[in-house]
This record gives structure tokens, C-alpha cells and sequence, in this order.
């Protein structure tokens, strides 16, 4: 017997071809050996996300984040990143993109309008109905729960977002925010 455990020997007339299926039978065997140990990897993974999420959302939050490379070389130099960004929104936009917009503009032409969006209180009623109660506030700092406690405040959100709506343009409480620079590679240094 050449092989263990096998009716293969080297004296067969046909031995190429039980090599062939001997060995395709062990990668198909292999294959699923892999598969099963990602399926469990995977499970396990999200069992104990789910757990950690349930226990200490901090926590898992930050192990879902990239993980931080220190020692990447110096930081970028604060001036130069303002200088790079200011430099890149202040320029006024000046595209040419061709005939293909006018041929997209004329296949849109025939699109009815939207009707238009009544934002009521009973709408922000159910979007907050829905929200969970004590998650991360945003950046008013409420929770929700307090939200949907206090339905005084339903309508005069609903008459807000109406408002921006009819403006087409978003107040800055909206959009103000802190935004974080989080180099990519090595080249930390320079901002673009």
C-alpha cells in the first residue's frame, strides 16, 4: 500500500487518475474545513459583539475603530493643514463636464415634481417614538427620552425642519460639528 487507509498502490494501471480524486477529495475536505472554522470565527466574533454591546458599548465601540499607529512620525503642522483646507473650500467651483450633462438634464426634464413635504408633529412624534432612549445625544446634548417625554417641543421641531425645508438650507445647528484629523499612512506631514 503506498497510501495509508486508501486502496491506492503504485502498481495500479489507472493510479494517475485515484491521485486525482484522492487529492481533489482531500482539498474538497480542506475547503470545508475552512469554511466551518470561518463560519465559527465569524459567529463567535459577532456573539461577543452582540454580549459587549449589551455590557459596555464604550468599549466596544472602541475596538470597532481603526486602531491607532503610533509612532508614524511627526504630526502634521497645524498651519499647513488649515492653510490646505481653507485653500481647497474658499476656491468657487468652476466645472465644465461636458455635453453628457446636457443629455441628462434633457432625459430629466420630463420627471414630475416631487409633491411637496409637510412635516408634521405627528411625524417627529414617530421618528422619536422609534429612537432609543439613552443612546449618545447628539449635539443639542438631549437624549431621546427626553424627547419624547416633552410633546410641547414636537411641533416646534416639526416647524424647524419644515422651515429648512422650505429654505432649502440647513441652519448650522444642523451641521456644526468637530471633525478630527486622522492621518492614513506615513506621509503625516503633509496635509493633502
Amino acid at each position: 500500500m503506498a497510501f495509508a487507509r486508501t486502496n491506492v498502490s503504485l502498481s495500479q494501471p489507472d493510479i494517475t487518475q485515484k491521485l486525482t480524486e484522492r487529492i481533489d477529495d482531500l482539498k474538497q475536505r480542506i475547503a470545508v474545513w475552512g469554511k466551518r472554522i470561518r463560519r465559527y470565527t465569524e459567529r463567535s466574533t459577532r456573539f461577543n459583539q452582540n454580549r459587549l454591546f449589551q455590557s459596555d458599548q464604550k468599549r466596544l465601540y472602541k475596538s470597532l475603530e481603526r486602531p491607532i499607529v503610533s509612532g508614524t512620525g511627526p504630526a502634521p503642522n497645524q498651519a499647513d493643514t488649515v492653510a490646505f483646507w481653507r485653500s481647497l473650500w474658499s476656491e468657487p467651483v468652476n466645472h465644465n463636464e461636458g455635453p453628457w450633462t446636457e443629455v441628462v438634464a434633457s432625459q430629466c426634464a420630463g420627471i414630475m415634481p416631487m409633491d411637496p413635504v409637510i412635516i408634521t408633529p405627528d411625524d417627529v412624534a414617530e421618528v422619536v417614538r422609534r429612537a432609543p432612549n439613552w443612546k449618545s445625544p447628539g449635539l443639542d446634548g438631549l437624549h431621546h427620552y427626553w424627547l419624547k417625554e416633552f410633546m410641547v417641543c414636537h411641533a416646534v421641531l416639526a416647524q424647524q425642519f419644515q422651515e429648512a425645508l422650505n429654505q432649502k438650507s440647513l441652519p448650522s445647528l444642523f451641521t456644526t460639528g468637530i471633525t478630527h484629523l486622522v492621518p492614513k499612512d506615513q506621509g503625516a506631514t503633509d496635509p493633502s
